[in-house]
């Protein structure tokens, strides 16, 4: 075999270990966001509509994923503007970028989601005062890239997601024997038939869809995710 053969063999790449399609940056940002560092069992952030609309999973669905397109987009904003934005005055230029953004999200929901948008109500707009949004643009997006501020906030945003919906199904389950009920007032009349009953003639559970059963889910969630780190962790 001569020498430009060996040098040939050599410099061909090995094939990627398993998981090499992500960093391990990636794989943390990831990671973090839907459960290390989730904002709604762990930061405890957020908490306002969190436990004020999970009263279904309709409703904890459609403003979990209106709070993430947020997040996403005004991370990406900020990441991109951070150096033309003076350091003294980023809090208000961040918080204008936040407004903007839940303008556009508040009315286009008004326009094409009327009967939800009710529903949502004052929720709606005040995603531009949710700690969590300000939090990632701050900590994160103005002082990273902007691939990785969009995806901290992606994953951050669908982190506070499930958490909302998997609060509203418990809810909803509990206190009115349904699951997507309201979905007709997200995607219209012909989605009335999706709504799920769990029990017939299920009278329902008052407490359940009341403020009270929102701490009480919501500490339930965190009680189970922490006997879950309890058993990955070593002792």
């Amino acid at each position: 075999m001569s020498a430009s053969d060996t040098a040939a063999e050599t410099a061909i790449p090995a094939p990627p270990a398993a998981g090499g399609l992500l960093s391990g940056e990636t794989r943390d940002i990831i990671v973090k966001g839907l459960w290390t560092q989730n904002p709604g069992i762990v930061q405890l952030l957020g908490l306002c509509p969190l436990l004020a609309i999970s009263n279904s999973v309709v409703n904890s669905l459609s403003l979990g994923l209106a709070t993430t397109l947020v997040m996403a987009t005004a991370s990406g904003a900020v990441a991109l503007l951070r150096n033309y934005i003076p350091h003294e005055i980023r809090i208000p230029a961040f918080v204008l970028i936040i407004a903007a953004l839940v303008t556009v999200v508040q009315l286009a929901m008004n326009a094409w989601m009327h009967p939800l948008y009710l529903v949502l109500g004052v929720f709606i707009p005040l995603i531009t005062t949710n700690c969590i949004v300000l939090a990632r643009v701050e900590a994160f997006a103005s002082k990273r890239s902007t691939a990785d501020s969009i995806l901290d906030a992606t994953m951050m945003g669908l982190g506070l997601t499930a958490v909302l919906v998997v609060l509203g199904g418990l809810r909803e389950a509990l206190g009115k024997g349904t699951l997507l009920s309201g979905v007709d007032l997200a995607l219209g009349p012909m989605a009335k038939d999706w709504v799920i009953p769990l029990a017939p003639d299920y009278g329902g559970f008052l407490l359940a869809i009341l403020p009270p059963g929102a701490f009480i889910g919501l500490g339930l969630l965190i009680a189970v995710y922490n006997r879950i780190q309890m058993g990955r962790d070593p002792a």
